[in-house]
C-alpha cells in the first residue's frame, strides 16, 4: 500500500510549513490561515458545483507577491493542497488540518479556523447549498457534526440556544469530519444540482455582499 506521504498530490511537512509561514506573513486579522484554507478547499471539493481558482483565491491571497518566483511557488503549493483533498477523499484518507490553541492545561486542537474556511467555501455557492439544505433534511443530517463544531466555535449562529460541546463531544465531532466530507461528496454526486437550482443561484448572486460577521482572531500552529 502506498503511504500518504508518497502520493504525488500530497504536500509533505516541509511544504505545509512553507505554505503556513507564507500565509502567516501575509494575512491580517480575520484572514484564513492554513487550517482555514484547508477548510475552504474542502468545502469546494465536496460541493455541488465546480469553483474555479479565480473565485476562491481572493479568500486566500491578500497581498501582491514579492516576485514571479514567489507567486509561482505559492500558487503551486495551493494547487497541490487542493489536489490532495480530492485524492484523499477518493481513498477515504482525508484528514482536516486543524489549528492549535493554548489553554491552561496545554495546547488543544481547534476546529475554528477549518470551520471558518469551510463556511466561506459554502458561501461561494450559497444559493445551491441553502436551497438544498432547506429542501432535503438528509444533507443537513450529513453535515451535523461539522455544523455542531461551527456553532460551538461561533462560526455559525443558531436559531436555538445550544450548550457548549463537552471535550468528548467536541473530539467525537472532530473524528467524524472525514466521514462527513465523504458522505457529502457522495450526496452531491448522487443528487447533483438541477438546472433550476443553478439558474436560481445565478440570479441571487451578487458581486460582493459581505457576510457582516466580525473577524475572528486565531493563534497557534496548524496540526495535521
Amino acid at each position: 500500500m502506498t503511504s500518504k506521504t508518497e502520493w504525488p498530490s500530497s504536500l509533505d511537512d516541509r511544504e505545509l510549513d512553507e505554505l503556513d509561514r507564507y500565509l502567516r506573513a501575509h494575512t491580517g486579522e480575520g484572514d484564513l490561515l492554513l487550517d482555514g484554507v484547508h477548510g475552504l478547499l474542502s468545502a469546494l471539493a465536496v460541493g455541488p458545483l465546480l469553483v474555479l481558482p479565480d473565485e476562491w483565491l481572493h479568500e486566500v491571497l491578500h497581498e501582491p507577491f514579492a516576485d514571479e518566483d514567489e507567486g509561482n511557488r505559492v500558487l503551486a503549493l495551493l494547487a497541490k493542497l487542493n489536489d490532495s483533498i480530492i485524492a484523499e477523499l477518493e481513498v477515504d484518507a482525508y484528514e482536516p488540518i486543524l489549528g492549535e490553541v493554548d489553554m491552561e492545561g496545554g495546547p488543544m486542537l481547534s476546529a475554528a479556523g477549518w470551520c471558518e474556511g469551510f463556511s466561506r467555501g459554502i458561501d461561494l455557492r450559497a444559493g445551491l447549498w441553502e436551497s438544498r439544505l432547506a429542501e432535503d433534511p438528509q444533507l443537513m443530517e450529513l453535515l451535523g457534526p461539522v455544523m455542531a463544531l461551527a456553532v460551538d466555535e461561533g462560526i455559525l449562529s443558531a436559531d436555538a440556544e445550544f450548550e457548549k460541546l463537552s471535550d468528548d463531544e467536541y473530539d467525537e465531532c472532530l473524528a467524524q469530519v472525514p466521514a462527513v466530507l465523504g458522505a457529502v461528496n457522495r450526496y452531491w454526486q448522487a443528487k447533483p444540482a438541477t438546472e433550476a437550482e443553478v439558474e436560481a443561484m445565478v440570479r441571487q448572486q451578487q458581486p460582493d455582499s459581505g457576510d457582516g460577521n466580525p473577524p475572528r482572531q486565531r493563534s497557534g500552529h496548524w496540526v495535521h
